[in-house]
């Protein structure tokens, strides 16, 4: 396995959920982190826990482009050989069908699950290319795979992040870097308290009668790819909870005349 404590890895999204958790488990093997997000407060807490590794924050909102640019230019030079970038920033609102779905929300998730992968891997990516070594790690979701009632924009975006990480591999093929895209099922975090804007009675109900994956899990997942010799790709990864699994096709069915 490689060791890890002599790299520098940038998580994009580190101020909760599966970002705080990979943040985390990275910490363990000692390795320099670059701990993006919105919240300051959430980004200073999280660096006084880790404090026993080098670790470096930016409040970054990764749909901005300029900002990204720049919080990538202005690494501190102890900081600025990036070599894991996750890309775990992402979110989904709403889960209204298509017809009543908030187009702020569609433009939300478009900007921050797509837009903000492709300019944090553009920032990043040309200095793995020149070390010839690096890895970038993509957030995706098995509602990129898998349609749902509800899932339209956000699976649309989560399709893309999975389709841009093959790319990138195609794009990177004897460079020494690496690409994978994690795909989570069923997840217990922030995730569903931000799709249904807060409502904390319905986010809690989406997880009843279940066991649903923990931000914990997922970490695993994205440090084992990294972990592994460099000689090796993973290419993706679809994790679910084993609660969940796959439903049969909808079939609509008009109403019996009365």
């Amino acid at each position: 396995m490689t060791d890890l404590s002599s790299l520098t890895v940038f998580i994009t999204g580190a101020t909760s959920g599966f970002g705080t958790a990979i943040a985390r488990r990275f910490a363990t093997d000692g390795a320099r982190l670059i701990l993006s997000g919105r919240r300051g407060k959430r980004l200073e807490a999280l660096k006084a826990e880790l404090s026993a590794v080098p670790v470096h924050t930016v409040v970054l909102d990764v749909r901005d482009r300029d900002a990204v640019a720049q919080a990538f230019a202005a690494l501190p030079a102890a900081f600025a050989a990036i070599d894991v970038l996750v890309n775990n920033a992402g979110l989904a609102l709403g889960l209204e069908p298509a017809q009543r779905a908030e187009l702020d929300d569609w433009d939300t998730m478009v900007d921050t699950n797509i837009k903000g992968v492709m300019y944090c891997t553009r920032a990043a990516l040309p200095g793995m290319v020149e070390r010839k070594r690096g890895h970038v790690i993509t957030i995706g979701s098995v509602a990129g795979y898998y349609p749902y009632q509800g899932g339209n924009a956000y699976g649309a975006t989560k399709a893309f992040v999975d389709q841009f990480a093959m790319n990138l591999r195609a794009d990177v093929a004897g460079t020494g870097v690496r690409v994978t895209n994690v795909a989570p099922g069923l997840s217990e975090s922030e995730f569903s308290l931000v799709r249904f804007k807060g409502d904390a009675d319905r986010a809690a109900a989406f997880y009843e009668r279940t066991q649903p994956l923990t931000p914990e899990d997922v970490a695993e997942c994205v440090h084992w790819t990294a972990a592994l010799p460099a000689h090796v790709n993973i290419n993706r990864i679809e994790v679910m909870p084993t609660v969940q699994a796959f439903s049969p096709l909808s079939v609509w069915r008009e109403p019996k005349e009365a």
